[in-house]
């Protein structure tokens, strides 16, 4: 699933980044301005037939036959020191599944256990790699992008640059796929 990000670049709004956690900022944005820092975003659910292909593939990977799709696809667009803080995403907005396919940077997605921080991982998502959070990784385990100064993989040193992600997310239980809720940024 190698990609330039061309997928995500041409669908994202105006050049504004949001940085901080300001009242107005977290007034427009909820809980993801707590989360996210030096970020833009947009949900799509409209994609050229190139782009369309790939989600597909996205999805035929990531989602069961009985899993309903949110209708609309986050893009997250990271400025090179830009952050995800730890968080597990809302049942509210996301189902039991959360597919990202990861474009532009490399970066470290670190996993730590809610209940038992001593339990950790940390993955290495290359340009064109796809992450499923679902079971117990998407429940029990919250989940950050690392600052650029913090970015080691073991030993290695991951610079980042500017990162997006395409996220796929499952409808959550209870919720019928008319309903509206979409969710904020960072579920």
């Amino acid at each position: 699933m190698a990609g330039t990000g061309l997928l995500a670049l041409r669908t994202l709004p105006g050049p504004s980044w949001v940085r901080g956690s300001g009242p107005s900022v977290l007034n427009r944005l909820r809980d993801a301005a707590v989360a996210i820092h030096g970020f833009r975003e947009t949900e799509k659910s409209r994609w050229s037939e190139a782009s369309r292909a790939i989600l597909q593939r996205v999805q035929a990977a990531a989602f069961g036959p009985g899993q309903t799709l949110l209708s609309s696809v986050h893009v997250l667009d990271l400025e090179a020191r830009g952050y995800i803080k730890p968080h597990v995403d809302s049942i509210k907005f996301c189902g039991a599944t959360i597919a990202g396919l990861s474009l532009l940077s490399p970066s470290v997605m670190r996993l730590v256990h809610t209940q038992e921080p001593g339990e950790w991982l940390e993955l290495l998502l290359e340009p064109g790699s796809l992450y499923i959070l679902r079971g117990s990784a998407r429940y029990d385990f919250s989940h950050e992008i690392l600052r650029d100064e913090e970015s080691f993989f073991g030993e290695r040193r991951i610079p980042r640059g500017r990162r997006i992600s395409v996220i796929c997310r499952s409808l959550p239980e209870g919720m019928g796929p008319g309903e509206s809720g979409q969710p904020p940024a960072a579920c």
